[in-house]
């Protein structure tokens, strides 16, 4: 029965291009079998095997993406986290992990300053003695300093745990090649089986989140996030070079995959993107 399935959903295999635009196959394709008399038991047949290839595509993409998700979780929160504050706790000189928490540190210890003595003078607050300032700006800076403490801890727990999900996501993608063949098989016919419309609304939708006009910004948000989970210095060169660089290497390969493969198997989809782009 597997067997039968998997040699059915090869068929379904939608990344060959041919000659012919593959809407004009299907065409002819749906002209030959409802002239062929056991239509009936073909069509029965191909709802089984579509139905295969849902449960098994749904089980999969579960497996491929909780399994790891679960082990991020329970190394960081029951291994990882008892072993890295342990360790963190009993070395209190370390604080920052890089310059740029020192820096942001600073910073926010340098607004509470100023916010104090604004409030002094505008006299939300009443005048305060020197060593009652000097107080405050030092307890604030021992919550300041654990904020970051902890950051610097979570970020280690986070380069961990990642690296371990990260090996765990791979081996399951090398350990169950034939499920993700039918994941493949089954994202294809999914997307190109859309509408004309669907898809140019969907190019369009992914171009101008990743390479549009106002993608920039976006992406200095999304590096600094990523930097700040892995304790990574927020080198403002490297985010700047990257954001100039990778979006247009991103809209190239985009371009390409429209030129060399959409527009083989779907003409009019590229036509109609090409309209709505304008």
């Amino acid at each position: 029965m597997k067997y039968w399935n998997l040699k059915k959903i090869n068929q379904l295999d939608f990344n060959k291009t041919g000659v012919i635009p593959r809407s004009i196959s299907k065409l002819f394709d749906k002209f030959k079998k409802e002239l062929n008399p056991n239509a009936e038991v073909e069509a029965l047949e191909e709802f089984k095997v579509a139905r295969y290839q849902t449960l098994t595509s749904v089980k999969y993409i579960i497996i491929l993406f909780i399994v790891p998700i679960l082990i991020n979780q329970i190394s960081k929160n029951f291994f990882l986290d008892p072993i890295i504050n342990n360790f963190w706790n009993k070395n209190s000189a370390y604080i920052f992990i890089n310059n740029s928490q020192q820096e942001r540190a600073f910073a926010d210890l340098q607004r509470f300053e100023e916010q104090l003595h604004f409030d002094i003078l505008i006299g939300k607050l009443d005048k305060l003695s020197i060593d009652k300032v000097e107080q405050k700006i030092s307890e604030k800076a021992l919550k300041i300093a654990g904020q970051y403490s902890n950051e610097s801890a979570n970020a280690i727990k986070n380069v961990l745990a990642d690296s371990t999900s990260i090996v765990i996501f791979i081996s399951i993608l090398i350990f169950n090649k034939r499920q993700f063949s039918i994941l493949k098989s089954f994202v294809n016919e999914f997307i190109y089986d859309l509408s004309d419309t669907a898809k140019a609304f969907l190019i369009i939708l992914f171009t101008d989140i990743f390479v549009g006009f106002h993608s920039p910004h976006g992406w200095e948000i999304v590096i600094e996030a990523i930097l700040r989970h892995f304790g990574l210095p927020e080198n403002r060169d490297f985010i700047f070079i990257f954001i100039s660089t990778f979006p247009v290497v991103l809209d190239t390969i985009f371009k390409y995959w429209i030129f060399r493969y959409l527009n083989k198997i779907s003409p009019s989809a590229v036509a109609t993107y090409h309209n709505m782009n304008e």
